[in-house]
């Protein structure tokens, strides 16, 4: 920019450069307006809020060591005592479920060994039944032999006393 002003320095055209050059920092060159931007807001930000960060950090601070030096040991210690007391007595629960779970599984096996108990008597009477029903057979077939036997006799004398008379 030095340069082309030193040269147009004697000319008639340095009017129309001067002016461009305004045009030029009052459009395109913000360097001017976003520094009295940032100063403007230091100095709002410093006088309206002074030391209130400061003091809130401090605050924050003292909140933060309290907790560490008195709450935190009180919530261990309680926790400790509870966890513990939680503890047995989880283990109490835990033992009487397990005692539960014995008699329900002594429960189950008495009914299991009743019902297999009750199927053995079935499937003895079962065996008994079909026995009964073989002999009965046996015996039914027996007088059926028989019952046959004496109707073969007895149709053999009637064909023996018929055949006496049909030679008439």
């Amino acid at each position: 920019d030095r340069k082309r002003e030193a040269a147009a320095a004697g000319s008639p055209i340095q009017p129309v450069i001067k002016d461009v050059g305004e045009i030029y920092s009052r459009l395109l060159d913000h360097r001017p307006v976003i520094q009295g931007e940032i100063r403007y807001f230091v100095k709002e930000f410093e006088e309206k809020r002074g030391l209130r960060e400061l003091r809130v950090l401090e605050n924050l601070k003292n909140t933060v060591f309290e907790t560490n030096e008195h709450v935190l040991p009180k919530c261990e210690q309680a926790m400790c005592d509870n966890l513990s007391e939680t503890f047995k007595r989880l283990q109490a629960a835990n033992d009487m479920i397990h005692r539960l779970q014995e008699k329900e599984y002594e429960a189950r096996k008495l009914q299991a060994d009743k019902v297999m108990a009750r199927e053995e008597k079935c499937i003895a009477h079962w065996e008994e039944f079909m026995k009964e029903q073989h002999n009965k057979r046996a015996e039914v077939d027996e007088e059926h032999r028989k019952a046959m036997e004496r109707l073969k006799e007895q149709y053999s004398d009637m064909e023996k006393e018929l055949a006496k008379y049909v030679s008439f």
